[in-house]
């Protein structure tokens, strides 16, 4: 499989600057790999392809506010600091992202807040955007972490070009994310509404949690036409004991098996024993799915419809194969499906 074997032509108006008015009211499209069929519903719907004892892994992690602006001393200058990950809590390090980025260097000292109270120092460059800053901060490390909070922003995707808006800091993140770490939503995830959740578990679906803390590399670009060279950004997961017997006892049981989104497929497929079932697994994963594979622990999968040539895309041809996924994203630009982090699902069966 090659890049060029993933690119189509989706029309701007099909992304999705604003959520579905309500969570579960996004359009759906079910796509049967046994029937190759496609079916129109909305996301509620969802309920009538599970059973009794079927089993959704859900990914729990949380959105962090990770965008912050601020200002570069002596020039004033706004900069925008995208903050990726915690390198030391101590020494209060971030792994970040900064723009415009010719104007950073190693040195320089960033201000935050109308009071400047938090202070960054750029003490390393990592790659042509990435830096890593010491945060300057006279507090207890919760208080430092209330100050981000307070100053940070929901990190919407750079496509949407509007401003965010207070409904972003709800919308952008599932009603059952628990562990915060995300600087990207788990966007499959955000269809579910309370009610949803609440007759699935009468229904007596079983539910286990997994923690994907969802990076920038989600959406990197691939840009080398020969897929086997791409390399995934590492992301890290927690595959519970409790998680992994839920799903194992699904399996065992020959149900319904259902990843909520790329990232909680990923993390399974990280995570899988030589008899093909799932462990309980802490750590790191860059694992790159994309056809041919064959995948080990889920038998169904929800996913958002993604963009031209985005491993997302290649993951999701690797499931319901490439030629049955090219026909339904077809389909879906013909009947104006919403696409990208706010878009309508997927249910492949």
């Amino acid at each position: 499989m090659k890049l060029s074997h993933f690119n189509f032509n989706l029309p701007e108006d099909l992304l999705a600057e604003y959520p579905s008015e309500n969570r579960d009211e996004a359009r759906l499209m079910v796509l049967d790999r046994e029937k190759q069929t496609i079916e129109h519903k909305l996301f509620k719907d969802i309920i009538d392809y599970f059973e009794e004892d079927d089993v959704m892994i859900l990914n729990n992690t949380k959105v962090f506010p990770a965008r912050l602006f601020g200002n570069k001393e002596k020039t004033g200058a706004r900069i925008e600091v995208f903050l990726l990950r915690e390198l030391n809590a101590d020494q209060r390090l971030w792994d970040v992202l900064v723009d415009p980025a010719r104007k950073i260097r190693i040195g320089n000292k960033l201000y935050f807040g109308d009071d400047e109270t938090l202070v960054a120092e750029v003490i390393d460059n990592t790659t042509s955007r990435g830096r890593t800053l010491r945060f300057l901060y006279d507090g207890s490390y919760r208080e430092f972490r209330n100050k981000l909070t307070e100053l940070g922003e929901t990190p919407l995707p750079k496509y949407i070009k509007r401003e965010v808006e207070p409904e972003d800091q709800e919308r952008y993140q599932t009603i059952y994310a628990k562990k915060e770490g995300a600087v990207a939503a788990p966007t499959a995830g955000m269809h579910f509404s309370k009610h949803l959740l609440k007759r699935l578990e009468i229904k007596g679906i079983n539910f286990a949690e997994i923690t994907l803390h969802v990076g920038l590399g989600t959406f990197n670009p691939v840009e080398v036409e020969d897929l086997s060279k791409h390399k995934m950004d590492s992301e890290e997961i927690t595959v519970t004991e409790e998680a992994a017997r839920i799903v194992n006892e699904g399996k065992a049981r020959k149900k319904r098996v259902c990843a909520v989104g790329t990232t909680v497929m990923r993390a399974i497929e990280s995570s899988v024993s030589s008899n093909g079932t799932l462990n309980d697994y802490e750590g790191w994963t860059n694992k790159f799915i994309f056809p041919p594979y064959d995948f080990s622990i889920a038998n169904s999968m929800i996913t958002n419809f993604h963009t031209p040539k985005s491993t997302l895309l290649m993951m999701t041809a690797a499931f319901a194969g490439h030629d049955f996924v090219k026909k339904a994203y077809d389909e879906a630009v013909k009947e104006k499906y919403k696409f990208y982090s706010y878009g309508d699902a997927m249910l492949i069966i």
